[in-house]
Parts: structure tokens; sequence; C-alpha cells
């Protein structure tokens, strides 16, 4: 089985239709030039902030890492580098003068088995083989011109799928679905198996507990997780899970019913209530299309840039000349109180995160536009401190 035989089906289409946008086109040119310069430094930075892990000091690293390369045909030398952190985190950089960079950190090579180690080095490896820097997220996302609120959240859906593929490399070297759920368990906690005994069947029921509530973003892990670039980690497991069964992992499940169960998983980190027909969508959109008249109105009115954002989602004529601005923002308060009784916090908290995507579509959230958002997050029971996490987060793929 090769690598591009277990990609995952919606990173690949969504990745294509991407590569396409021509805003993805115009920053990856702007990238080619600054290239074109000279190198970016990615590998000097390297060497002065972090130790390089040749053979000789770590060969049992190395040979795990030779291991991925052949399983994955990875053909770019590999570096790799370990810099000092308490946080369980590992990276794969754009290459570089043809030469492939990872890094670790500190405390992840020293909790980390060595099984759970060949995962994290496959799923970085991964977000090589598949390409994945081909669509800049981080540049894309942070930028200051900012994507419009459409590519936004494609964006964001994208990354999920690509962590999956990743997700798929790092297992298909592994060879080891115990110690891939492990991995994953760690990262998500920041736990290790000497503190907590580790129970596969309670990680995924979490899974279980929030299809069948909603009202849980996840026991013990922060609630901006499912609006994140990266799936929570218990969706990852449930989605190698189905990996596992899979006549790609040597399972009876057919790629096709794969493909539809790993969508099933991750849409409940992708709320449809944009067009959904029950009275809860409809209290939703309405506080979405009265904050966003809020927050554009903040800072010098409605620009026709807003305008043209705010026409994207609810149609070309849903504002007109004859709509009360200040009546439709009096009306944000009982629009957050009518979401906040009828909907689950999770919910409540797809439409700010909405809101915060679409506020930065327009060149990032100014003071008055985020003093809004926070009036919207008290509304609604949530911490300001979301709105913080959603803005100021790194969309970065790791």
């Amino acid at each position: 089985m090769q690598a591009v035989d277990i990609r995952c089906a919606n990173d690949l289409a969504l990745y294509e239709k991407l590569r396409n946008h021509r805003d993805v086109k115009r920053v990856n040119e702007q990238i080619a030039r600054h290239e074109a310069q000279g190198p970016s430094g990615i590998r000097r930075n390297l060497l002065s902030t972090s130790v390089r892990l040749t053979r000789g000091m770590s060969p049992e690293i190395a040979n795990m890492a030779d291991e991925c390369i052949e399983r994955l045909g990875v053909e770019l030398p590999l570096e790799l580098y370990v810099y000092s952190s308490p946080q369980f985190n590992a990276a794969c950089f754009k290459p570089e003068n043809d030469r492939l960079y990872v890094m670790f950190s500190s405390s992840l090579l020293e909790g980390f088995t060595a099984q759970e180690l060949k995962f994290v080095i496959g799923h970085e490896l991964g977000h090589h083989v598949y390409d994945h820097h081909a669509v800049p997220v981080g540049y894309l996302l942070q930028g200051q011109q900012r994507p419009d609120p459409e590519l936004a959240l494609e964006l964001f859906a994208w990354s999920r799928y690509a962590e999956i593929s990743a997700d798929r490399a790092g297992a298909h070297c592994a060879q080891n679905m115990d110690a891939v759920a492990r991995s994953l368990f760690k990262l998500s906690s920041g736990l290790t198996s000497k503190v907590v005994e580790f129970s596969l069947d309670d990680f995924v029921a979490q899974v279980d507990d929030m299809q069948a509530g909603d009202q849980l973003a996840g026991q013990g892990a922060p609630q901006s997780d499912w609006f994140s670039t990266h799936p929570f980690s218990p969706l990852r497991v449930k989605a190698l899970k189905l990996f596992e069964r899979s006549e790609l992992y040597g399972g009876k499940q057919s790629k096709d019913d794969l493909e539809m169960g790993v969508q099933s998983v991750l849409s409940l980190m992708e709320p449809s209530y944009l067009e959904a027909k029950t009275d809860t969508a409809e209290a939703m959109r309405r506080l979405l299309f009265a904050g966003l008249i809020a927050v554009a109105d903040a800072a010098d009115g409605i620009s026709p840039e807003e305008l043209e954002i705010f026409e994207k989602f609810f149609g070309k004529y849903a504002f007109t000349d004859k709509l009360d601005i200040q009546k439709i923002k009096q009306t944000v308060d009982g629009r957050a109180a009518e979401v906040k009784d009828n909907a689950s916090q999770t919910q409540g908290m797809q439409v700010l995160h909405d809101m915060c995507v679409m506020a930065q579509a327009n060149g990032g959230v100014h003071a008055s536009e985020r003093a809004v958002l926070e009036n919207v997050a008290l509304s609604l029971g949530v911490s300001s401190s979301f709105i913080c996490q959603v803005v100021d987060a790194d969309k970065d793929l790791d």
C-alpha cells in the first residue's frame, strides 16, 4: 500500500479546489518570489535555536525515521531537530534547498515510546508527502490581506481533513493502532501513562458523548478545540479506528464506507446551521445576521468590503437601504439570549466562531469590533478568552 492510496478523500478534494483559488495562488506566488531571493533561513534558524539529532546522537530515532521514509516514499534528505519545551509538539517544515526538516519538542521525545514516536514522525512526513505546504494556511489566515469568510471556513475544514491524512500516514508507519491512540491521548491531555492509566474505550467514548448530547465540547479539553484547524483528538482516534477496519489497513470495510464514516465523525466540528431548517438553526442564523451587522458597523460604519462579505452569506439583497442598522444592532442581545435558551453551548460557540472569522476577513479585528464580539460572548455565556483563541490562535499545520 502506497501513501497516495491512503490519503483522505476530502483532504484531496478540498486541496485541489484550494490550490486553484485565486487567493491561494496569489500567496504562493508571493512566497515563490521571496524564495527566489534566497533561502528563507529555516535550517539556519533550526541550527541556532535547537539541537540537530544526528545518527550518532540518536540512532534509534534515526532508524525510525528511515523506516517511515521507506514506507511513505520520501525522497528528500531528512534532518531531525529537538528544542526545549514542556509542551508535546512536532512540526514538519516546507523543504528548503531540497532538504526536509522535522522538529520535536524535548518533552515529546522523552514522554513518548518508540512506537508512539514512529507515529509522530510518520504524521509529520505525511504533511510533506501530501504536499500540504502548497496550501499555506498560516499565511492565508494570519497575513495582512485576510481571505474572505467563505475561503477561511474552507481552509479550516481542509486543514482538519489534512490532519486525518497525516494521521493515516503515521499509522501506516507505526503499524500499531494502540500506540497511535496513546500518542493522540498524550498530545490531547499532556499526560503520560505514568500518571494516568490510558483507556482507549473511555477516550473514544468522548465522541459518543458529543454525538449524544452536543453539550460538551470534549470533556476536560478546551472547547476552542472544536473550532481549530485540528480535529479534537478523540475524533482523530475514532477516524483512525475506521481506518483500521478498512481495506486500506487490511480490514474489510470499503474505502467509500471509510470516507463516509470519517466525514460523519468530523461533521461534529462543522455544524450546518446555515442550511438547516430547524428552529434552533434559524435562531443561530438570526444571531449571525444581527451580530455581523453590529461588528461591521462598530468601526467607521459598514464598508463596501464588509457588505460584500455579508452578501456572500445572506444573499445580494439581504442588506438594503431600508434596513434599520441601529434597530438591528439593538436586537443582538435578545437574539443571543434566544440561542442560549434554545441551542447547546457548542452551537452558540459555532455562531461566535463564525462571527470572529468573518470579522478577521476584513483586515483583522479592531478593538471596537472585539468589544461587540465580547458582548455576544457574554450574552451566550461563553468566556471572552474564546474570542482570543479563535482570533489569535496559530493556524499552521503541525
